[in-house]
């Protein structure tokens, strides 16, 4: 059988779309550094929040229910390095529940009743919404406040209805949700790398020790 194309050698720079997308994403890190302080912050105030009993609430709608969940993983899991687990819930990913809600209460109560259920006074819900208008979000968020919780929210550019409803915002100053959504990434692992500072975890570590199990042997790279 012939050999086909070395299609390796076809790597280039990135095409047109691929640069403008990039550019977008440059423009916006430009001024994220107070967005990366804010989110280490907010890494204090969760680790805070787990270290008296408390529990962190997420949620979001398409991609930022993904990133939701995402957070969450990373608390219940773990970031970087071993650590007691941490009480997360992403009411984006509880299906029964979801169905549920949805089909006997108006679409705004899919996350606001599950706040109602599962969140205590001092405990924290993050939201995410690139619109920052998304109305089960923000009635999720208006629940959440009368209930005492601390409402922490991740947006695109102000003004916004949840960014307006939440104790503090992070809002990316972004035109494109997709810019949006990378930057919210990056700022929900400062948030993590934070929480793990807080408890007395390195802030850095170095390839060995990220990818070192538990038990000790290697660890399979995470996605």
């Amino acid at each position: 059988m012939g050999a086909g194309p070395d299609r390796s050698a076809a790597v280039t720079s990135p095409t047109p779309g691929g640069r403008h997308h990039l550019h977008q994403l440059r423009q916006a890190m430009a001024t994220f550094d107070g967005c990366a302080d804010v989110a280490h912050r907010w890494g204090g105030l969760l680790a805070e929040t787990f270290d008296r009993g408390g529990r962190l609430l997420a949620a979001g709608n398409g991609g930022s229910a993904a990133q939701a969940q995402h957070l969450t993983a990373e608390l219940v899991g773990r970031y970087r390095l071993e650590r007691a687990p941490l009480s997360a819930i992403c009411l984006s990913a509880e299906t029964s529940s979801l169905t549920a809600i949805i089909n006997d209460y108006p679409p705004q109560e899919l996350f606001a009743r599950q706040v109602e259920a599962h969140g205590r006074p001092g405990d924290v819900v993050v939201l995410l919404s690139t619109s920052g208008g998304s109305a089960n979000v923000v009635t999720a968020a208006r629940r959440a406040r009368e209930l005492g919780l601390v409402v922490l929210a991740f947006t695109g550019p102000r003004p916004n209805v949840l960014a307006g409803l939440a104790d503090e915002a992070l809002c990316v100053d972004a035109p494109y949700t997709a810019t949006v959504q990378e930057l919210h990434l990056v700022a929900l692992h400062i948030v993590c790398a934070a929480v793990d500072e807080a408890r007395g975890l390195p802030s850095r570590c170095g390839p060995e020790e990220s990818l070192a199990a538990p038990n000790g042997t290697q660890a399979v790279s995470r996605a």
